[in-house]
Protein backbone atom coordinates (compact mmCIF):
# COMPACT_ATOMS: atom_id res chain seq x y z
CA UNK A 1 0.00 0.00 0.00
CA UNK A 2 2.45 3.95 1.86
CA UNK A 3 3.20 0.33 -0.28
CA UNK A 4 3.94 1.16 3.38
CA UNK A 5 1.34 -0.68 2.33
CA UNK A 6 -1.00 1.51 3.44
CA UNK A 7 -3.98 -0.08 5.27
CA UNK A 8 -5.81 -0.01 2.09
CA UNK A 9 -9.01 -1.28 3.33
CA UNK A 10 -11.06 -3.03 0.68
CA UNK A 11 -8.79 -3.46 -2.42
CA UNK A 12 -7.92 -6.61 -4.10
CA UNK A 13 -4.07 -7.28 -4.61
CA UNK A 14 -0.91 -5.79 -2.96
CA UNK A 15 0.02 -2.08 -3.33
CA UNK A 16 2.37 0.93 -1.66
CA UNK A 17 5.93 1.71 -1.32
CA UNK A 18 8.21 -0.28 0.70
CA UNK A 19 7.17 1.92 3.46
CA UNK A 20 9.96 2.74 6.51
CA UNK A 21 11.85 -0.06 4.20
CA UNK A 22 15.27 2.63 4.25
CA UNK A 23 13.84 4.07 7.39
CA UNK A 24 12.93 7.63 7.81
CA UNK A 25 14.53 10.72 6.35
CA UNK A 26 13.34 14.19 6.72
CA UNK A 27 12.41 15.57 3.40
CA UNK A 28 13.30 19.26 2.28
CA UNK A 29 11.98 21.41 -0.67
CA UNK A 30 14.36 21.24 -3.44
CA UNK A 31 14.04 22.64 -7.07
CA UNK A 32 17.08 20.78 -8.28
CA UNK A 33 16.01 17.64 -10.08
CA UNK A 34 18.29 14.63 -9.56
CA UNK A 35 20.92 13.68 -11.90
CA UNK A 36 21.79 10.10 -12.94
CA UNK A 37 25.36 10.03 -11.54
CA UNK A 38 27.58 7.36 -12.36
CA UNK A 39 27.43 3.74 -13.71
CA UNK A 40 24.05 1.82 -12.94
CA UNK A 41 25.13 -1.34 -10.69
CA UNK A 42 25.39 -4.64 -12.29
CA UNK A 43 22.60 -7.08 -10.88
CA UNK A 44 21.62 -10.39 -12.08
CA UNK A 45 18.13 -12.10 -11.22
CA UNK A 46 18.63 -14.65 -9.27
CA UNK A 47 15.85 -17.49 -8.80
CA UNK A 48 17.37 -19.97 -6.16
CA UNK A 49 20.09 -19.41 -3.72
CA UNK A 50 22.63 -22.22 -3.01
CA UNK A 51 21.05 -25.45 -1.75
CA UNK A 52 21.75 -25.22 2.24
CA UNK A 53 23.92 -28.15 3.88
CA UNK A 54 22.05 -29.19 6.25
CA UNK A 55 19.73 -28.09 8.98
CA UNK A 56 20.72 -24.98 11.43
CA UNK A 57 19.52 -24.30 14.93
CA UNK A 58 18.01 -21.06 14.55
CA UNK A 59 19.03 -17.69 12.56
CA UNK A 60 17.74 -14.43 12.68
CA UNK A 61 16.42 -12.11 10.41
CA UNK A 62 15.87 -8.07 10.38
CA UNK A 63 13.03 -6.45 9.70
CA UNK A 64 12.11 -2.88 9.10
CA UNK A 65 9.17 -2.30 11.51
CA UNK A 66 6.95 -4.88 13.23
CA UNK A 67 3.58 -6.30 12.30
CA UNK A 68 1.02 -4.23 12.06
CA UNK A 69 -0.98 -7.19 12.76
CA UNK A 70 -0.57 -10.98 12.15
CA UNK A 71 -4.67 -11.53 11.97
CA UNK A 72 -4.37 -12.51 8.14
CA UNK A 73 -7.78 -10.28 7.45
CA UNK A 74 -5.59 -7.53 8.52
CA UNK A 75 -1.95 -8.71 6.81
CA UNK A 76 -1.50 -6.47 4.29
CA UNK A 77 2.01 -5.17 4.54
CA UNK A 78 5.41 -5.92 4.08
CA UNK A 79 6.52 -6.76 7.63
CA UNK A 80 3.10 -8.34 8.13
CA UNK A 81 3.18 -11.15 5.67
CA UNK A 82 6.84 -11.74 5.65
CA UNK A 83 6.37 -12.86 9.13
CA UNK A 84 3.03 -14.46 8.61
CA UNK A 85 3.84 -16.84 5.62
CA UNK A 86 5.92 -19.22 7.47
CA UNK A 87 2.93 -19.67 9.99
CA UNK A 88 -0.27 -19.29 7.84
CA UNK A 89 -0.94 -21.12 4.67
CA UNK A 90 -3.47 -20.28 2.07
CA UNK A 91 -5.84 -22.74 0.18
CA UNK A 92 -3.50 -21.91 -2.57
CA UNK A 93 0.07 -21.74 -2.97
CA UNK A 94 1.89 -18.83 -4.43
CA UNK A 95 5.40 -20.45 -5.51
CA UNK A 96 8.64 -18.01 -6.07
CA UNK A 97 7.67 -18.07 -9.79
CA UNK A 98 4.30 -16.40 -8.71
CA UNK A 99 2.62 -19.47 -10.28
CA UNK A 100 -0.28 -21.37 -8.14
CA UNK A 101 -0.23 -24.42 -7.57
CA UNK A 102 -2.22 -26.52 -4.49
CA UNK A 103 -1.91 -25.78 -0.97
CA UNK A 104 -4.28 -26.43 1.36
CA UNK A 105 -6.76 -26.92 -0.92
CA UNK A 106 -5.14 -30.20 -2.85
CA UNK A 107 -7.61 -29.35 -5.60
CA UNK A 108 -10.00 -27.10 -6.81
CA UNK A 109 -12.87 -26.79 -9.74
CA UNK A 110 -15.14 -24.36 -11.57
CA UNK A 111 -18.02 -26.22 -12.71
CA UNK A 112 -20.15 -23.46 -13.13
CA UNK A 113 -19.66 -19.57 -14.14
CA UNK A 114 -20.35 -18.81 -10.64
CA UNK A 115 -19.33 -21.70 -8.21
CA UNK A 116 -15.73 -22.81 -7.22
CA UNK A 117 -15.28 -25.91 -5.40
CA UNK A 118 -12.22 -26.49 -2.96
CA UNK A 119 -11.19 -30.18 -2.06
CA UNK A 120 -9.41 -29.59 1.57
CA UNK A 121 -6.44 -31.45 1.86
CA UNK A 122 -6.82 -34.35 4.55
CA UNK A 123 -3.93 -35.30 7.07
CA UNK A 124 -3.18 -31.17 7.91
CA UNK A 125 -2.64 -30.50 11.69
CA UNK A 126 -3.24 -26.96 13.30
CA UNK A 127 -0.06 -26.27 15.38
CA UNK A 128 -2.02 -27.67 18.19
CA UNK A 129 -2.68 -30.75 17.07
CA UNK A 130 -6.39 -30.42 16.18
CA UNK A 131 -6.97 -31.52 12.70
CA UNK A 132 -7.70 -28.97 9.49
CA UNK A 133 -11.50 -29.49 8.64
CA UNK A 134 -14.28 -27.94 6.12
CA UNK A 135 -15.60 -26.04 8.83
CA UNK A 136 -12.40 -23.83 9.61
CA UNK A 137 -11.75 -23.26 6.35
CA UNK A 138 -15.42 -22.09 5.78
CA UNK A 139 -15.36 -20.07 9.00
CA UNK A 140 -11.74 -18.31 8.04
CA UNK A 141 -12.99 -17.22 4.96
CA UNK A 142 -16.44 -16.15 6.14
CA UNK A 143 -14.68 -13.63 8.25
CA UNK A 144 -13.58 -11.61 4.97
CA UNK A 145 -17.38 -10.68 4.51
CA UNK A 146 -17.95 -9.70 8.17
CA UNK A 147 -18.66 -6.17 7.87
CA UNK A 148 -17.49 -6.07 12.35
CA UNK A 149 -13.73 -7.78 10.64
CA UNK A 150 -13.52 -5.11 8.49
CA UNK A 151 -10.65 -7.35 6.48
CA UNK A 152 -8.55 -4.82 4.25
CA UNK A 153 -8.90 -8.51 1.93
CA UNK A 154 -12.31 -7.73 1.56
CA UNK A 155 -12.25 -7.19 -2.31
CA UNK A 156 -10.99 -10.73 -3.56
CA UNK A 157 -14.22 -11.55 -1.96
CA UNK A 158 -16.67 -8.76 -2.69
CA UNK A 159 -18.71 -10.99 -5.83
CA UNK A 160 -19.05 -13.91 -3.33
CA UNK A 161 -22.85 -14.40 -2.30
CA UNK A 162 -22.40 -17.63 0.09
CA UNK A 163 -19.48 -20.39 1.80
CA UNK A 164 -20.70 -23.22 2.69
CA UNK A 165 -19.58 -26.70 3.45
CA UNK A 166 -20.40 -29.16 0.69
CA UNK A 167 -18.83 -32.48 1.60
CA UNK A 168 -16.89 -34.09 4.79
CA UNK A 169 -13.43 -31.92 3.40
CA UNK A 170 -15.18 -29.66 0.37
CA UNK A 171 -16.16 -26.43 0.94
CA UNK A 172 -18.18 -24.50 -2.29
CA UNK A 173 -18.19 -20.86 -3.25
CA UNK A 174 -20.71 -18.84 -4.86
CA UNK A 175 -20.20 -15.95 -6.83
CA UNK A 176 -23.15 -13.06 -8.34
CA UNK A 177 -20.93 -12.86 -11.53
CA UNK A 178 -18.34 -15.32 -13.05
CA UNK A 179 -15.16 -13.89 -11.00
CA UNK A 180 -11.96 -15.33 -12.17
CA UNK A 181 -9.96 -13.09 -9.70
CA UNK A 182 -11.51 -14.30 -6.88
CA UNK A 183 -9.67 -17.93 -6.78
CA UNK A 184 -6.37 -15.98 -8.18
CA UNK A 185 -6.39 -13.96 -5.04
CA UNK A 186 -6.15 -16.98 -2.69
CA UNK A 187 -2.54 -18.00 -3.15
CA UNK A 188 -1.85 -15.13 -0.82
CA UNK A 189 -3.39 -14.03 2.46
CA UNK A 190 -6.87 -13.60 1.40
CA UNK A 191 -6.61 -17.38 1.25
CA UNK A 192 -5.37 -17.99 4.62
CA UNK A 193 -7.13 -20.64 7.31
CA UNK A 194 -6.86 -20.23 10.70
CA UNK A 195 -8.74 -22.76 13.30
CA UNK A 196 -12.43 -21.82 14.17
CA UNK A 197 -11.68 -23.28 17.69
CA UNK A 198 -8.61 -20.63 17.72
CA UNK A 199 -10.56 -17.56 16.25
CA UNK A 200 -13.27 -17.85 18.83
CA UNK A 201 -10.95 -17.99 21.36
CA UNK A 202 -8.38 -15.43 20.97
CA UNK A 203 -11.92 -12.81 19.82
CA UNK A 204 -10.67 -9.41 19.50
CA UNK A 205 -6.96 -10.42 20.83
CA UNK A 206 -6.59 -12.80 17.94
CA UNK A 207 -3.48 -11.94 15.39
CA UNK A 208 -1.63 -9.54 18.05
CA UNK A 209 1.04 -10.24 20.77
CA UNK A 210 -1.51 -11.37 23.16
CA UNK A 211 -3.80 -13.15 21.03
CA UNK A 212 -1.00 -14.57 18.66
CA UNK A 213 -2.28 -17.71 15.81
CA UNK A 214 -2.81 -21.05 15.30
CA UNK A 215 -2.11 -22.10 11.73
CA UNK A 216 -0.60 -24.63 9.54
CA UNK A 217 2.43 -23.68 8.05
CA UNK A 218 6.25 -24.99 8.85
CA UNK A 219 6.63 -22.94 11.08
CA UNK A 220 4.74 -21.94 14.62
CA UNK A 221 4.41 -18.48 16.41
CA UNK A 222 6.03 -18.71 19.62
CA UNK A 223 6.66 -15.47 21.09
CA UNK A 224 5.94 -11.89 20.24
CA UNK A 225 7.80 -9.41 22.35
CA UNK A 226 6.15 -6.17 21.30
CA UNK A 227 8.42 -3.34 20.30
CA UNK A 228 11.88 -5.92 19.76
CA UNK A 229 11.01 -9.04 18.81
CA UNK A 230 8.77 -12.14 17.18
CA UNK A 231 10.06 -15.96 17.72
CA UNK A 232 8.64 -18.71 15.22
CA UNK A 233 9.42 -22.44 16.22
CA UNK A 234 9.73 -25.25 13.53
CA UNK A 235 6.76 -27.64 13.37
CA UNK A 236 7.72 -31.32 13.37
CA UNK A 237 4.23 -32.57 12.23
CA UNK A 238 4.32 -30.17 9.07
CA UNK A 239 2.44 -32.04 5.86
CA UNK A 240 4.55 -31.08 3.55
CA UNK A 241 7.88 -32.73 3.58
CA UNK A 242 9.47 -30.72 0.86
CA UNK A 243 9.25 -27.81 2.97
CA UNK A 244 9.93 -29.03 6.24
CA UNK A 245 11.84 -26.37 8.19
CA UNK A 246 15.61 -26.61 8.23
CA UNK A 247 15.36 -24.37 10.86
CA UNK A 248 15.10 -25.04 14.71
CA UNK A 249 14.14 -21.45 15.32
CA UNK A 250 13.78 -17.78 13.04
CA UNK A 251 13.77 -14.72 15.38
CA UNK A 252 13.02 -11.45 13.85
CA UNK A 253 13.71 -8.19 14.93
CA UNK A 254 12.39 -4.92 14.51
CA UNK A 255 15.02 -2.41 13.10
CA UNK A 256 13.05 0.94 11.75
CA UNK A 257 16.69 2.55 11.30
CA UNK A 258 18.20 1.48 7.61
CA UNK A 259 21.80 2.31 9.48
CA UNK A 260 21.29 0.02 12.21
CA UNK A 261 19.79 -2.79 9.90
CA UNK A 262 23.12 -3.09 7.41
CA UNK A 263 25.02 -2.97 10.50
CA UNK A 264 23.30 -5.49 12.69
CA UNK A 265 23.88 -7.90 9.28
CA UNK A 266 27.25 -6.46 8.43
CA UNK A 267 28.91 -7.33 11.92
CA UNK A 268 26.87 -11.03 11.68
CA UNK A 269 24.23 -9.68 14.68
CA UNK A 270 21.65 -10.46 12.12
CA UNK A 271 21.92 -13.47 9.63
CA UNK A 272 19.24 -11.69 7.20
CA UNK A 273 17.00 -9.45 5.78
CA UNK A 274 14.63 -8.48 2.51
CA UNK A 275 14.26 -4.79 1.14
CA UNK A 276 17.94 -3.63 1.56
CA UNK A 277 17.98 0.16 1.88
CA UNK A 278 20.32 0.51 -1.63
CA UNK A 279 23.21 2.14 -0.04
CA UNK A 280 23.66 -0.32 2.14
CA UNK A 281 24.40 -2.91 -0.61
CA UNK A 282 27.81 -2.25 -1.45
CA UNK A 283 28.48 -2.62 2.01
CA UNK A 284 26.72 -6.41 2.62
CA UNK A 285 28.32 -7.26 -0.65
CA UNK A 286 31.56 -7.48 0.58
CA UNK A 287 30.95 -9.29 3.67
CA UNK A 288 30.86 -13.05 3.54
CA UNK A 289 27.16 -13.18 2.98
CA UNK A 290 25.12 -12.83 -0.01
CA UNK A 291 23.32 -10.02 -1.75
CA UNK A 292 20.44 -11.32 -4.17
CA UNK A 293 18.42 -9.94 -7.03
CA UNK A 294 14.74 -11.60 -7.39
CA UNK A 295 10.89 -11.30 -9.03
CA UNK A 296 9.34 -8.51 -8.30
CA UNK A 297 5.80 -7.79 -9.29
CA UNK A 298 6.26 -3.94 -7.97
CA UNK A 299 6.12 -0.82 -10.17
CA UNK A 300 6.84 2.30 -8.75
CA UNK A 301 3.68 4.84 -9.86
CA UNK A 302 2.51 8.49 -8.82
CA UNK A 303 -1.17 7.93 -8.41
CA UNK A 304 -3.13 10.55 -10.07
CA UNK A 305 -5.43 11.47 -7.28
CA UNK A 306 -7.00 14.54 -8.26
CA UNK A 307 -8.30 14.40 -11.88
CA UNK A 308 -10.46 18.08 -11.06
CA UNK A 309 -7.47 20.24 -11.47
CA UNK A 310 -4.94 20.18 -14.06
CA UNK A 311 -3.72 16.35 -14.46
CA UNK A 312 -7.18 16.09 -15.42
CA UNK A 313 -6.14 16.65 -18.87
CA UNK A 314 -4.65 13.71 -20.28
CA UNK A 315 -2.01 15.93 -22.25
CA UNK A 316 -0.61 17.50 -19.06
CA UNK A 317 -0.30 14.14 -17.56
CA UNK A 318 1.79 13.09 -20.37
CA UNK A 319 3.32 16.46 -20.22
CA UNK A 320 4.25 15.69 -16.19
CA UNK A 321 5.49 12.32 -17.36
CA UNK A 322 7.92 13.71 -20.39
CA UNK A 323 9.37 15.88 -18.36
CA UNK A 324 10.32 13.77 -15.28
CA UNK A 325 13.54 12.44 -15.46
CA UNK A 326 12.98 8.85 -14.98
CA UNK A 327 16.73 7.40 -15.34
CA UNK A 328 17.79 10.10 -12.42
CA UNK A 329 14.83 9.38 -10.33
CA UNK A 330 15.89 5.66 -10.33
CA UNK A 331 19.47 6.67 -10.05
CA UNK A 332 19.17 8.92 -7.21
CA UNK A 333 16.42 7.26 -5.43
CA UNK A 334 17.32 3.21 -6.04
CA UNK A 335 20.64 3.47 -6.45
CA UNK A 336 20.24 2.69 -10.26
CA UNK A 337 18.90 -1.04 -9.17
CA UNK A 338 16.17 -1.75 -12.22
CA UNK A 339 15.06 0.09 -14.69
CA UNK A 340 12.19 2.53 -15.83
CA UNK A 341 8.71 0.86 -16.63
CA UNK A 342 6.15 2.59 -18.92
CA UNK A 343 3.77 0.13 -18.08
CA UNK A 344 1.70 -0.30 -14.55
CA UNK A 345 3.03 -4.31 -14.10
CA UNK A 346 5.70 -6.49 -14.66
CA UNK A 347 6.01 -9.59 -16.97
CA UNK A 348 6.29 -11.77 -13.81
CA UNK A 349 2.47 -11.27 -13.64
CA UNK A 350 1.74 -12.79 -16.95
CA UNK A 351 2.04 -16.59 -16.43
CA UNK A 352 -0.83 -17.08 -17.71
CA UNK A 353 -0.80 -15.62 -21.07
CA UNK A 354 0.84 -17.30 -24.34
CA UNK A 355 4.72 -15.88 -24.96
CA UNK A 356 3.37 -13.91 -27.90
CA UNK A 357 0.63 -12.08 -25.86
CA UNK A 358 2.84 -11.67 -23.11
CA UNK A 359 5.23 -9.95 -25.42
CA UNK A 360 2.77 -7.53 -27.25
CA UNK A 361 1.29 -6.05 -23.57
CA UNK A 362 4.92 -4.85 -23.36
CA UNK A 363 5.18 -3.35 -26.74
CA UNK A 364 4.25 -0.29 -28.69
CA UNK A 365 3.87 1.28 -25.26
CA UNK A 366 4.46 5.13 -25.85
CA UNK A 367 7.89 5.33 -24.44
CA UNK A 368 7.43 9.46 -22.82
CA UNK A 369 11.01 10.31 -22.89
CA UNK A 370 12.29 13.20 -20.88
CA UNK A 371 11.73 15.86 -23.17
CA UNK A 372 10.83 19.28 -21.61
CA UNK A 373 11.00 21.33 -24.67
CA UNK A 374 7.73 18.84 -25.84
CA UNK A 375 6.72 18.95 -22.65
CA UNK A 376 6.01 22.60 -22.11
CA UNK A 377 4.36 22.62 -25.58
CA UNK A 378 1.70 20.15 -24.57
CA UNK A 379 1.27 22.05 -20.90
CA UNK A 380 0.61 25.29 -23.36
CA UNK A 381 -1.46 23.61 -25.65
CA UNK A 382 -3.57 22.10 -23.06
CA UNK A 383 -3.98 25.77 -21.34
CA UNK A 384 -2.34 24.77 -17.87
CA UNK A 385 0.55 27.04 -17.69
CA UNK A 386 0.38 28.41 -14.47
CA UNK A 387 -2.05 25.82 -13.07
CA UNK A 388 -0.86 24.36 -9.87
CA UNK A 389 -0.26 20.73 -8.36
CA UNK A 390 0.30 19.29 -5.09
CA UNK A 391 2.62 16.61 -4.41
CA UNK A 392 1.71 15.00 -0.87
CA UNK A 393 5.09 13.14 0.14
CA UNK A 394 6.28 11.88 4.08
CA UNK A 395 9.64 10.73 5.88
CA UNK A 396 9.31 7.73 4.69
CA UNK A 397 12.27 6.56 2.73
CA UNK A 398 15.39 8.17 0.87
CA UNK A 399 13.12 7.41 -2.60
CA UNK A 400 9.99 9.56 -1.43
CA UNK A 401 12.19 12.48 -1.19
CA UNK A 402 13.82 12.60 -4.53
CA UNK A 403 10.38 11.41 -6.42
CA UNK A 404 8.66 14.41 -4.57
CA UNK A 405 11.38 16.70 -5.06
CA UNK A 406 12.17 15.47 -9.01
CA UNK A 407 8.18 15.94 -9.75
CA UNK A 408 7.83 19.29 -8.07
CA UNK A 409 11.12 20.38 -10.58
CA UNK A 410 9.64 18.46 -13.45
CA UNK A 411 6.38 20.76 -13.29
CA UNK A 412 8.25 23.84 -12.75
CA UNK A 413 10.54 22.96 -15.64
CA UNK A 414 7.35 22.70 -17.62
CA UNK A 415 5.50 25.84 -16.64
CA UNK A 416 3.18 24.57 -13.93
CA UNK A 417 3.16 25.48 -10.09
CA UNK A 418 4.26 22.92 -8.11
CA UNK A 419 4.56 22.32 -4.10
CA UNK A 420 4.82 19.52 -1.65
CA UNK A 421 2.94 18.73 1.28
CA UNK A 422 4.45 16.93 3.58
CA UNK A 423 2.53 14.95 6.18
CA UNK A 424 3.45 11.76 8.88
CA UNK A 425 3.78 8.15 7.60
CA UNK A 426 0.40 7.67 9.51
CA UNK A 427 -1.40 10.23 7.19
CA UNK A 428 0.58 9.21 4.23
CA UNK A 429 -0.90 5.75 4.88
CA UNK A 430 -4.60 7.47 4.94
CA UNK A 431 -4.27 8.43 1.56
CA UNK A 432 -5.11 5.04 0.47
CA UNK A 433 -7.80 4.22 2.96
CA UNK A 434 -9.90 7.91 3.33
CA UNK A 435 -10.78 9.95 0.48
CA UNK A 436 -10.74 12.73 2.66
CA UNK A 437 -7.26 12.37 3.22
CA UNK A 438 -6.86 13.37 -0.42
CA UNK A 439 -9.01 16.34 -0.38
CA UNK A 440 -6.09 18.62 -1.91
CA UNK A 441 -3.37 16.06 -3.01
CA UNK A 442 -3.42 15.65 -7.19
CA UNK A 443 -0.26 13.32 -6.76
CA UNK A 444 1.40 10.74 -4.32
CA UNK A 445 3.91 8.20 -4.56
CA UNK A 446 3.41 4.35 -3.98
CA UNK A 447 5.19 0.95 -5.04
CA UNK A 448 2.16 -1.11 -6.16
CA UNK A 449 3.27 -5.19 -6.30
CA UNK A 450 0.40 -7.90 -7.46
CA UNK A 451 -0.67 -10.41 -5.08
CA UNK A 452 -1.87 -13.13 -7.45
CA UNK A 453 0.01 -13.87 -10.83
CA UNK A 454 -2.46 -12.13 -13.22
CA UNK A 455 -2.23 -8.79 -13.95
CA UNK A 456 -6.01 -8.06 -14.70
CA UNK A 457 -5.45 -7.54 -10.63
CA UNK A 458 -3.73 -4.51 -11.51
CA UNK A 459 -6.30 -2.92 -14.48
CA UNK A 460 -9.31 -3.90 -12.39
CA UNK A 461 -8.75 -1.58 -9.61
CA UNK A 462 -8.62 1.52 -11.71
CA UNK A 463 -12.24 0.47 -12.88
CA UNK A 464 -14.91 3.33 -12.40
CA UNK A 465 -16.26 3.16 -8.86
CA UNK A 466 -13.26 1.05 -7.33
CA UNK A 467 -12.34 1.20 -4.19
CA UNK A 468 -8.30 1.78 -4.89
CA UNK A 469 -9.13 3.99 -8.37
CA UNK A 470 -8.14 7.18 -6.05
CA UNK A 471 -8.23 9.80 -8.63
CA UNK A 472 -11.93 8.53 -10.03
CA UNK A 473 -10.79 7.74 -13.39
CA UNK A 474 -12.99 6.52 -15.49
CA UNK A 475 -12.88 5.14 -18.68
CA UNK A 476 -16.06 3.22 -20.58
CA UNK A 477 -13.46 1.48 -23.09
CA UNK A 478 -11.57 0.27 -20.55
CA UNK A 479 -14.39 -0.87 -17.92
CA UNK A 480 -15.96 -2.83 -20.65
CA UNK A 481 -12.59 -5.00 -21.01
CA UNK A 482 -12.08 -5.03 -17.64
CA UNK A 483 -15.34 -6.06 -16.86
CA UNK A 484 -15.35 -8.96 -19.68
CA UNK A 485 -11.92 -10.09 -18.37
CA UNK A 486 -12.57 -10.57 -14.42
CA UNK A 487 -15.41 -13.10 -16.36
CA UNK A 488 -13.15 -14.90 -18.57
CA UNK A 489 -11.83 -17.93 -17.63
CA UNK A 490 -9.76 -19.05 -19.92
CA UNK A 491 -6.10 -17.48 -18.76
CA UNK A 492 -4.99 -16.35 -22.46
CA UNK A 493 -8.53 -14.95 -23.97
CA UNK A 494 -8.44 -12.79 -20.28
CA UNK A 495 -4.73 -12.32 -21.32
CA UNK A 496 -5.39 -10.81 -24.48
CA UNK A 497 -8.10 -8.20 -22.79
CA UNK A 498 -5.47 -7.21 -20.27
CA UNK A 499 -3.02 -6.40 -23.21
CA UNK A 500 -5.75 -3.91 -24.53
CA UNK A 501 -6.25 -2.69 -20.95
CA UNK A 502 -2.44 -2.28 -20.74
CA UNK A 503 -2.67 -0.48 -23.84
CA UNK A 504 -5.14 1.72 -22.81
CA UNK A 505 -3.37 2.75 -19.22
CA UNK A 506 -0.60 3.59 -20.91
CA UNK A 507 -1.86 5.88 -23.18
CA UNK A 508 -4.50 7.66 -20.74
CA UNK A 509 -1.98 7.70 -17.80
CA UNK A 510 -4.30 7.05 -14.53
CA UNK A 511 -1.43 6.86 -12.97
CA UNK A 512 2.15 7.94 -14.10
CA UNK A 513 4.58 4.76 -14.25
CA UNK A 514 7.80 5.48 -12.97
CA UNK A 515 10.29 2.51 -12.75
CA UNK A 516 10.33 -1.12 -11.22
CA UNK A 517 13.36 -2.10 -8.58
CA UNK A 518 14.02 -6.04 -7.91
CA UNK A 519 13.17 -7.64 -4.85
CA UNK A 520 16.76 -7.83 -2.17
CA UNK A 521 17.50 -10.02 -0.22
CA UNK A 522 20.30 -10.53 2.48
CA UNK A 523 21.78 -14.25 3.36
CA UNK A 524 24.79 -13.59 6.01
CA UNK A 525 28.07 -16.34 6.05
CA UNK A 526 25.88 -18.90 7.86
CA UNK A 527 22.84 -18.97 6.04
CA UNK A 528 21.81 -20.14 2.50
CA UNK A 529 18.71 -21.68 0.34
CA UNK A 530 15.63 -18.73 0.00
CA UNK A 531 14.21 -18.14 -3.59
CA UNK A 532 14.89 -14.09 -4.19
CA UNK A 533 11.38 -13.41 -5.38
CA UNK A 534 8.68 -10.74 -3.55
CA UNK A 535 6.33 -14.19 -3.22
CA UNK A 536 8.06 -13.95 0.07
CA UNK A 537 4.86 -12.16 1.89
CA UNK A 538 2.72 -15.22 1.35
CA UNK A 539 5.36 -18.30 0.06
CA UNK A 540 6.98 -19.85 3.54
CA UNK A 541 10.65 -18.63 2.66
CA UNK A 542 11.77 -19.39 6.05
CA UNK A 543 11.47 -22.71 5.47
CA UNK A 544 13.97 -23.78 3.01
CA UNK A 545 16.91 -21.61 4.90
CA UNK A 546 19.49 -23.85 6.49
CA UNK A 547 23.23 -24.26 7.14
CA UNK A 548 25.09 -22.59 4.33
Amino acid sequence: MTDIRSRRGRRRGALLPAALAAGALVLTACTAAPETSGTAPEFELTSQTTEPSGDIDSFTWATYAEPYSLDYAYAFDYADNQILSNVCESLLRLNPDYSLSPGLAESFANPTPTTWVYEIRPGVTFHDGAPLTAADVVASMQRHLDPAVGSFWYSVYQNVTSIEQTGDLEVTVTTAVPDSQFNQGLGGAAGVIESAAALAAAGADYGNSTGLVDCTGPFELSDWTSGESITLTRFDDYWDPSLQAKAGEVRFVFLGDPTARINAMTSGDVDGGWMLPVDGIPQLQATGGEVSFGLTTAVNDLVVSNLEGPLGDVRVRRALLMALDREGILSAGAGGYGEVSNALTTPSVWGGASDATREDAFSGLEEYPHDVEAAKRLIEEAGATGQKIVIATAPITNEFTVVSQATVAAAKSIGLEAEIETVTPSAYTALFSDPSAREGVDLFFTTWYLSSPDPLEMFAVLRTGEFSNYGGWSDAEFDDIATEAVGTADPEARAKLADRLQHIANEELPWLPLSSSPTTVYQGERITGVAPSIAFLYFPWAATIGAR
